[in-house]
């Protein structure tokens, strides 16, 4: 058959249900809108994100008796000390230790350097003087990127000083309002759909529970693996604790690579403060008792409904959303990987062709 019948014969299995072509149209649309207005709506794609995240804490409130508005006011309160902790108390002080290791960085690469000059005279034949001179060089042309990127980055944050005040004033106010008119909002988007919406339905039922359960979850497990992570480091004296929790915190997002990535400047801090004595082992020893039980109990007890995805579809969806929106994209990318898994599963198929293999191509036609 020719390729025209073989398409024809596709089309008519996957989109003869007219309702498959509005549901397909809807899907376009939206992430043609996340794409190309993302950055001018990004406030109000924050502030729905972090509303479908609180929506169950209210939902378990009224189920415990507590008026709708209470709840709402509740939630809100809760979140609103939160954020003010970590703009005024938690990023101030990240920030800080950000500065204060860029500062570090030159004494760093010297005991570097010390080290390599040592090993060369141990070793002369593994390590010559052409290879350190060359290593040296280039991290050397490395810090000195980093330390430019550093200070462009702080000059411009300060002509968006009021962009991110006005930020952060957006977006508690439509998070507040996103939760407590949330029926209304639903039956007026509802209202732009088309009245047969069986299978969107189904579909948003099906993930509904599972992408808020997931998103929650993940929030959680940075708060909880950050936090620890932080406790641990400070513990033990190590410096910059904060901006290492933070990574460790964040690391979790990325599954399989995430805690190896995070591994390198936990260890490298602790090697250039301790040395490679006891307490160096002390920290990565309990640096690695901290991901087992992240991975093996902590995990578990957050995702009891372990997402169905095999590890390439993870990591490519990472890269892929992760490349589109950043790291709300990392952030979304398992949920909505396993989104478009459902849809596949649950697309409709003409009842007539669903059983039926797609015809051979011959190229020859």
């Amino acid at each position: 058959m020719t390729m025209k019948a073989v398409f024809k014969t596709w089309f008519e299995r996957y989109f003869s249900d007219e309702e498959a072509i509005v549901l397909l149209l809807v899907l376009v649309l939206g992430f043609a809108a996340v794409i190309w207005l993302g950055k001018m709506l990004a406030p109000f794609f924050t502030a729905l994100i972090l509303a479908f995240m609180l929506q169950g804490v209210v939902g378990w409130l009224e189920r415990h008796g507590l008026p709708r508005l209470l709840s709402v006011l509740v939630v809100f309160l809760v979140f609103l000390g939160m954020l003010l902790a970590l703009a005024l108390i938690v990023m101030p002080l990240v920030w800080n230790q950000l500065v204060d290791l860029v500062q570090e960085t030159p004494r760093m690469f010297t005991s570097v350097q010390a080290w390599l000059e040592h090993m060369q005279t141990r070793y002369p034949t593994v390590i010559t003087p052409a290879q350190i001179d060359s290593w040296v060089a280039t991290a050397g042309r490395e810090a000195t990127q980093l330390g430019q990127r550093a200070l462009t980055l702080s000059l411009a944050s300060l002509g968006n000083v009021l962009g991110l005040i006005i930020y952060l004033v957006l977006v508690p106010i439509l998070v507040f309002f996103l939760l407590k008119d949330r029926e209304s909002l639903t039956r007026f988007t509802l209202s732009l759909l088309p009245q047969k919406r069986t299978l969107m339905t189904r579909i948003w039922y099906e993930m509904d529970d599972q992408i808020a359960n997931y998103i929650r979850g993940k929030a959680i497990e940075i708060a909880i693996v950050g936090g620890t992570a932080f406790v641990t480091f400070w513990f033990f004296g190590l410096p910059y604790s904060a901006l290492l929790g933070l990574i460790v915190g964040l690391s979790v997002l990325v599954p399989y690579i995430g805690a190896a990535v995070a591994t390198v400047p936990v260890a490298a801090v602790a090697g250039f403060h301790f040395g490679l004595g006891e307490q160096f082992v002390y920290v990565v020893v309990a640096y690695g008792v901290l991901q087992a039980l992240d991975g093996n109990v902590l995990v578990p007890i957050l995702f009891s409904e372990a997402v169905n995805l095999h590890p390439v579809s993870i990591i490519l969806a990472v890269l892929f959303f992760g490349g589109i929106w950043g790291f709300w994209g990392v952030f979304f990318a398992i949920p909505l990987a396993t989104l478009l898994k459902a849809l596949v599963q649950a697309w409709p198929r003409s009842v007539a062709k669903r059983d039926q293999p797609l015809p051979q191509v011959d190229l020859q036609d």
